[in-house]
């Protein structure tokens, strides 16, 4: 059987030996009764790596998101982010559909960054009583769909103190903080530090087959745990699958700088390939974004596709890459071979 080479996202990954050992020898209870030793651990042990007081295990990003965004605002609020944000772009409207909120877009540079200077316009007068209250900024770190780019420290210590001087709420979409973390060196609870809340995944680069942590206060985290209850997500013997998500960031973090490391040599091979059009500057993690030349997104898929490499989608005609720990040096190599062959 031909092997294939998924570079389509890291979420494609399967679990180690070793943590499925960890899911196998999982001691369970009852969630929902707070019995569940496993999932107990994992939410504490998350919480530190956070620096926050709380933490909560959901089945998925999409619900840690928007449970942070629900709790903290009110319907006819709105929340600014930026226009590629995964809450705008990916999350089927559910700001709007589960909350009632709306959002006010900005276009940030290349990289998906906004500054403060640039959104503290946007923020409705409390005077407007007839405009959407502001109530919530969010930021995506690492920002997915302008591939995998790190917002500065710097950047985000300035966003925090607007929010602080319009008693603003500011959310972190960390799905990818881990990555962030990894390649600067600054650790999660730092960039945590500056957040009302956060939601992390651990079903990407960390390679567990399910999961998100939101982390916040121990107020907040209440009230998240009863939404969660609300939408769906009591769970009972979680603890099976919170395994996997407690190997995963007891032992998969430092190793993301090999994806990092696969993804610059997979964004330099392609920089050498006459028809694809690329911008190394924006390649900083382990996402790739890429243009084809001369023939369709859509065709050029199709063709990788035959010959056994899957690739995502990004923006309009654009090709998103995903290296993750299923993916070798050796096949970074090959998936760049593949590429070349159809586009000459």
């Amino acid at each position: 059987m031909k092997k294939i080479i998924d570079l389509r996202s890291d979420t494609v990954t399967k679990p180690s030996n070793g943590m499925r050992k960890a899911i196998y020898d999982a001691e369970v209870g009852d969630d929902v009764y707070k019995e569940d030793p496993t999932t107990n651990s994992l939410e504490e042990y998350a919480a530190n790596l956070l620096g926050k007081e709380a933490a909560l295990f959901v089945p998925t990003g999409l619900m840690g998101n928007q449970i942070c965004l629900h709790v903290q605002t009110n319907h006819g609020d709105e929340v600014i982010c930026e226009r590629n944000a995964h809450i705008f772009q990916y999350e089927s409207g559910s700001p709007a559909a589960l909350s009632g909120l709306q959002l006010n877009i900005v276009d940030g540079d290349k990289k998906g960054i906004f500054t403060a200077n640039q959104i503290e316009p946007m923020i409705r007068p409390i005077e407007a009583y007839y405009m959407p209250r502001t109530k919530l900024i969010e930021v995506e770190n690492t920002h997915n769909r302008a591939g995998g780019t790190i917002n500065p420290i710097d950047n985000i210590k300035s966003l925090s103190n607007l929010t602080k001087k319009y008693n603003l709420k500011f959310h972190l979409d960390g799905a990818r903080i881990w990555n962030a973390s990894v390649e600067t060196g600054i650790a999660p609870s730092k960039y945590a530090l500056y957040f009302d809340s956060v939601s992390c995944c651990l079903s990407k680069g960390l390679g567990a087959p399910i999961g998100s942590i939101i982390a916040g206060s121990k107020e907040f985290v209440k009230e998240a745990y009863r939404l969660r209850k609300a939408w769906g997500g009591g769970m009972r013997q979680v603890g099976i699958i919170a395994a996997a998500g407690l190997f995963a960031l007891k032992n998969n973090i430092e190793r993301l700088k090999d994806d990092h490391i696969n993804a610059k040599l997979f964004a330099e091979r392609l920089a050498e390939i006459k028809n694809v059009k690329i911008d190394l500057e924006l390649v900083e993690t382990n996402i790739v974004m890429f243009t084809p030349r001369n023939i369709t997104s859509t065709e050029f898929q199709k063709k990788a596709k035959e010959k056994g490499l899957l690739l995502g989608s990004g923006k309009v005609g654009e090709i998103r890459a995903v290296t993750h720990m299923d993916v070798s040096k050796q096949e970074i190599e090959e998936a760049t071979k593949i590429i070349s062959n159809i586009l000459s």
